[in-house]
Protein backbone atom coordinates (compact mmCIF):
# COMPACT_ATOMS: atom_id res chain seq x y z
CA UNK A 1 0.00 0.00 0.00
CA UNK A 2 1.29 3.26 -0.84
CA UNK A 3 0.42 4.85 2.40
CA UNK A 4 2.54 2.34 4.39
CA UNK A 5 6.05 2.61 4.77
CA UNK A 6 8.11 -0.14 5.87
CA UNK A 7 11.15 -0.03 7.81
CA UNK A 8 13.38 -3.49 8.93
CA UNK A 9 16.45 -3.11 10.47
CA UNK A 10 19.31 -5.30 9.63
CA UNK A 11 19.25 -7.80 12.99
CA UNK A 12 15.57 -7.96 11.32
CA UNK A 13 13.41 -6.32 14.22
CA UNK A 14 10.70 -3.69 11.99
CA UNK A 15 8.34 -1.12 12.31
CA UNK A 16 5.47 -0.42 10.20
CA UNK A 17 4.10 3.33 9.39
CA UNK A 18 1.08 4.87 8.21
CA UNK A 19 1.11 7.76 6.02
CA UNK A 20 -2.38 9.07 7.97
CA UNK A 21 -0.83 10.40 10.90
CA UNK A 22 2.35 9.34 10.62
CA UNK A 23 1.23 6.33 13.23
CA UNK A 24 3.59 3.71 14.16
CA UNK A 25 0.97 0.94 13.81
CA UNK A 26 3.45 -1.90 14.92
CA UNK A 27 6.71 -2.73 15.93
CA UNK A 28 8.50 -6.24 15.80
CA UNK A 29 11.34 -6.77 18.45
CA UNK A 30 12.75 -10.61 18.36
CA UNK A 31 9.37 -11.76 16.72
CA UNK A 32 6.92 -9.96 19.16
CA UNK A 33 4.65 -7.31 18.01
CA UNK A 34 5.27 -5.09 21.43
CA UNK A 35 1.89 -2.33 19.92
CA UNK A 36 -1.36 -2.59 20.46
CA UNK A 37 -3.82 -1.74 17.74
CA UNK A 38 -7.90 -1.91 18.20
CA UNK A 39 -9.12 -5.25 15.95
CA UNK A 40 -11.86 -2.53 15.58
CA UNK A 41 -9.65 0.61 14.88
CA UNK A 42 -10.69 2.17 11.28
CA UNK A 43 -8.52 3.13 8.83
CA UNK A 44 -10.56 5.52 6.48
CA UNK A 45 -8.34 8.99 5.84
CA UNK A 46 -10.15 10.51 8.39
CA UNK A 47 -10.27 9.08 12.12
CA UNK A 48 -7.66 8.28 14.71
CA UNK A 49 -6.01 5.03 14.30
CA UNK A 50 -6.99 3.32 17.62
CA UNK A 51 -3.56 1.73 18.34
CA UNK A 52 0.29 2.48 17.81
CA UNK A 53 2.21 5.53 18.43
CA UNK A 54 -0.09 8.29 17.11
CA UNK A 55 1.12 12.06 17.37
CA UNK A 56 -0.32 14.34 19.13
CA UNK A 57 0.12 17.94 17.98
CA UNK A 58 -0.53 20.81 18.33
CA UNK A 59 -3.30 20.08 21.22
CA UNK A 60 -3.51 17.40 24.07
CA UNK A 61 -6.61 16.84 25.04
CA UNK A 62 -10.03 18.42 24.11
CA UNK A 63 -9.55 21.31 22.53
CA UNK A 64 -11.54 24.29 21.48
CA UNK A 65 -10.02 25.11 18.31
CA UNK A 66 -10.18 21.73 16.55
CA UNK A 67 -11.01 17.82 17.17
CA UNK A 68 -9.44 16.35 20.04
CA UNK A 69 -5.65 16.01 20.56
CA UNK A 70 -5.10 18.43 17.73
CA UNK A 71 -4.84 17.24 13.68
CA UNK A 72 -1.55 15.99 13.27
CA UNK A 73 -3.14 12.10 14.08
CA UNK A 74 -5.74 12.80 11.66
CA UNK A 75 -3.61 14.43 8.75
CA UNK A 76 -1.91 12.91 6.00
CA UNK A 77 2.08 13.05 5.89
CA UNK A 78 4.17 13.01 3.16
CA UNK A 79 7.42 10.67 3.36
CA UNK A 80 10.68 13.08 3.52
CA UNK A 81 13.05 10.54 3.45
CA UNK A 82 12.72 6.72 2.35
CA UNK A 83 13.82 4.34 4.95
CA UNK A 84 17.53 4.27 4.87
CA UNK A 85 20.04 1.62 6.75
CA UNK A 86 22.91 3.44 8.52
CA UNK A 87 24.80 1.90 11.62
CA UNK A 88 22.83 -1.37 12.19
CA UNK A 89 19.51 0.86 12.34
CA UNK A 90 16.84 1.77 9.93
CA UNK A 91 15.29 5.32 9.71
CA UNK A 92 12.76 7.20 7.62
CA UNK A 93 11.45 10.78 8.15
CA UNK A 94 8.07 12.11 7.81
CA UNK A 95 6.71 15.72 7.20
CA UNK A 96 3.87 17.36 8.02
CA UNK A 97 2.98 21.64 7.45
CA UNK A 98 0.42 23.73 7.83
CA UNK A 99 -2.19 24.01 5.14
CA UNK A 100 -5.32 25.87 4.56
CA UNK A 101 -7.28 23.39 6.63
CA UNK A 102 -5.13 23.74 9.26
CA UNK A 103 -4.61 27.55 9.34
CA UNK A 104 -8.77 27.29 9.39
CA UNK A 105 -8.39 25.70 12.72
CA UNK A 106 -4.72 26.61 13.73
CA UNK A 107 -3.39 29.98 11.87
CA UNK A 108 0.16 29.52 12.11
CA UNK A 109 2.62 28.53 9.62
CA UNK A 110 4.75 25.30 10.64
CA UNK A 111 6.71 22.47 9.73
CA UNK A 112 7.21 19.23 11.87
CA UNK A 113 9.63 16.36 11.31
CA UNK A 114 8.98 12.82 12.24
CA UNK A 115 11.89 10.75 12.39
CA UNK A 116 11.37 7.06 13.20
CA UNK A 117 13.79 4.61 13.75
CA UNK A 118 14.38 0.85 14.46
CA UNK A 119 17.54 -0.81 15.26
CA UNK A 120 18.30 -4.02 16.96
CA UNK A 121 15.75 -4.25 20.32
CA UNK A 122 14.72 -1.06 19.76
CA UNK A 123 12.60 2.07 18.22
CA UNK A 124 13.28 5.48 18.48
CA UNK A 125 10.76 8.25 17.47
CA UNK A 126 11.90 12.21 17.29
CA UNK A 127 9.65 15.02 16.55
CA UNK A 128 10.90 18.61 15.79
CA UNK A 129 8.29 21.37 15.32
CA UNK A 130 9.99 24.87 13.43
CA UNK A 131 7.89 27.68 13.48
CA UNK A 132 7.49 29.23 10.31
CA UNK A 133 5.89 31.79 10.80
CA UNK A 134 6.53 35.95 12.37
CA UNK A 135 4.69 35.48 15.04
CA UNK A 136 5.25 32.65 18.08
CA UNK A 137 2.74 30.20 18.75
CA UNK A 138 2.33 27.64 21.74
CA UNK A 139 1.47 23.77 21.16
CA UNK A 140 1.13 20.95 23.31
CA UNK A 141 2.62 17.35 22.05
CA UNK A 142 2.85 13.64 23.25
CA UNK A 143 3.32 10.72 21.37
CA UNK A 144 0.11 8.45 22.36
CA UNK A 145 1.67 4.62 22.70
CA UNK A 146 -0.20 2.63 22.81
CA UNK A 147 1.71 -1.14 24.29
CA UNK A 148 0.46 -4.79 23.73
CA UNK A 149 0.15 -6.46 27.27
CA UNK A 150 -0.71 -10.25 28.16
CA UNK A 151 -2.65 -8.98 30.96
CA UNK A 152 -2.92 -5.38 32.41
CA UNK A 153 -3.13 -5.80 35.80
CA UNK A 154 0.39 -7.50 35.75
CA UNK A 155 1.96 -4.87 33.77
CA UNK A 156 3.93 -2.31 36.03
CA UNK A 157 5.24 1.09 35.41
CA UNK A 158 8.53 2.37 37.24
CA UNK A 159 9.33 5.87 37.85
CA UNK A 160 6.47 7.41 39.12
CA UNK A 161 6.11 7.86 43.00
CA UNK A 162 6.38 11.18 44.57
CA UNK A 163 5.22 12.97 40.90
CA UNK A 164 2.26 15.06 41.17
CA UNK A 165 -0.66 13.80 38.96
CA UNK A 166 -3.88 15.29 37.54
CA UNK A 167 -6.47 12.11 37.62
CA UNK A 168 -9.10 12.91 34.96
CA UNK A 169 -11.05 9.69 36.22
CA UNK A 170 -11.27 11.80 39.81
CA UNK A 171 -12.14 15.12 38.51
CA UNK A 172 -9.26 16.15 37.43
CA UNK A 173 -7.88 16.59 40.75
CA UNK A 174 -4.17 16.78 41.91
CA UNK A 175 -2.46 13.89 43.74
CA UNK A 176 1.03 12.35 44.61
CA UNK A 177 1.81 9.48 43.85
CA UNK A 178 2.53 7.06 46.62
CA UNK A 179 2.91 3.62 44.14
CA UNK A 180 6.12 2.47 42.71
CA UNK A 181 5.92 0.91 40.63
CA UNK A 182 2.40 1.91 39.07
CA UNK A 183 -0.03 -1.28 38.86
CA UNK A 184 -3.54 -0.56 36.87
CA UNK A 185 -6.45 -2.29 38.41
CA UNK A 186 -9.27 -0.24 36.97
CA UNK A 187 -10.26 3.03 34.71
CA UNK A 188 -6.69 4.85 34.47
CA UNK A 189 -5.88 8.25 33.22
CA UNK A 190 -2.97 9.66 34.50
CA UNK A 191 -0.61 13.03 33.74
CA UNK A 192 2.49 12.94 35.67
CA UNK A 193 4.07 16.12 35.81
CA UNK A 194 8.11 16.10 35.68
CA UNK A 195 9.10 12.97 34.85
CA UNK A 196 12.12 11.56 34.69
CA UNK A 197 13.19 10.37 31.83
CA UNK A 198 13.40 6.72 31.85
CA UNK A 199 10.31 4.14 32.70
CA UNK A 200 10.44 0.39 33.00
CA UNK A 201 7.64 -0.85 31.75
CA UNK A 202 6.94 -4.81 32.11
CA UNK A 203 5.03 -7.79 30.88
CA UNK A 204 4.86 -6.05 27.30
CA UNK A 205 4.41 -8.11 24.32
CA UNK A 206 3.55 -11.83 24.48
CA UNK A 207 6.39 -13.01 25.97
CA UNK A 208 6.19 -10.69 29.16
CA UNK A 209 9.30 -8.92 27.87
CA UNK A 210 10.44 -5.01 29.82
CA UNK A 211 10.18 -2.01 27.90
CA UNK A 212 12.75 0.59 28.93
CA UNK A 213 11.46 4.28 27.93
CA UNK A 214 13.68 6.72 27.78
CA UNK A 215 12.40 10.06 26.99
CA UNK A 216 14.14 13.74 26.08
CA UNK A 217 12.21 17.22 26.63
CA UNK A 218 9.28 15.45 27.71
CA UNK A 219 8.59 16.20 30.46
CA UNK A 220 5.25 15.23 31.54
CA UNK A 221 4.43 11.11 31.16
CA UNK A 222 0.29 10.23 30.89
CA UNK A 223 -1.08 6.12 31.79
CA UNK A 224 -3.70 5.76 30.53
CA UNK A 225 -6.31 2.40 30.42
CA UNK A 226 -10.23 2.82 29.50
CA UNK A 227 -11.34 -0.04 31.55
CA UNK A 228 -14.56 -1.91 30.65
CA UNK A 229 -17.24 1.07 30.85
CA UNK A 230 -14.94 3.19 28.25
CA UNK A 231 -14.25 0.49 26.52
CA UNK A 232 -17.57 -0.22 25.51
CA UNK A 233 -18.42 3.76 24.59
CA UNK A 234 -15.57 3.95 21.74
CA UNK A 235 -16.52 2.82 18.48
CA UNK A 236 -13.13 1.75 17.33
CA UNK A 237 -12.47 -0.30 20.37
CA UNK A 238 -13.27 -3.91 21.05
CA UNK A 239 -15.09 -4.03 24.29
CA UNK A 240 -13.31 -6.59 25.70
CA UNK A 241 -9.88 -5.33 24.34
CA UNK A 242 -8.84 -3.47 27.41
CA UNK A 243 -7.15 -6.50 29.14
CA UNK A 244 -4.28 -6.26 26.56
CA UNK A 245 -3.19 -2.81 26.32
CA UNK A 246 -1.77 0.09 28.19
CA UNK A 247 -0.97 3.71 27.09
CA UNK A 248 2.29 4.80 28.64
CA UNK A 249 2.55 8.08 26.74
CA UNK A 250 5.59 10.89 26.69
CA UNK A 251 4.47 14.31 26.64
CA UNK A 252 5.23 18.11 26.42
CA UNK A 253 1.82 18.00 28.01
CA UNK A 254 1.35 20.04 31.63
CA UNK A 255 2.02 23.97 29.97
CA UNK A 256 2.48 24.94 25.96
CA UNK A 257 5.68 25.17 25.12
CA UNK A 258 6.23 28.86 23.12
CA UNK A 259 8.12 28.34 20.00
CA UNK A 260 9.55 31.80 18.95
CA UNK A 261 9.37 32.60 15.28
CA UNK A 262 11.94 30.92 13.48
CA UNK A 263 13.20 28.33 16.10
CA UNK A 264 12.66 24.77 16.51
CA UNK A 265 11.28 22.02 19.23
CA UNK A 266 12.86 18.96 19.56
CA UNK A 267 12.02 15.97 21.64
CA UNK A 268 12.11 11.92 21.87
CA UNK A 269 11.48 8.77 22.96
CA UNK A 270 13.33 5.46 22.55
CA UNK A 271 11.81 2.36 23.36
CA UNK A 272 14.27 -0.66 24.31
CA UNK A 273 13.33 -3.88 24.79
CA UNK A 274 14.34 -6.74 26.71
CA UNK A 275 13.19 -9.57 24.80
CA UNK A 276 12.66 -13.22 26.76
Amino acid sequence: MADIVQLESPDGDSATVHLHGATVTSWICKGQEMLFVSEKAVFDGKKAIRGGIPVVFPNFGPWSLGPQHGFARTSQWTVCQQPMEENGQTSAVFVLEDSESTRQMWDYKFKVMYEVTVGKHHLKTTITVENKDEKSFEFTTLFHTYFRVPDVTKTTVSGLKGLTYVDKVLGGNIFTESNDPVKINGYTDRVYHNSPSEHKITNVGSANSDITLWKENFPDTVVWNPWAQKAIAMSDFGDNEYPNMLCVEAGYVNKPFVLEPGKKFEAQQTFSCSCV
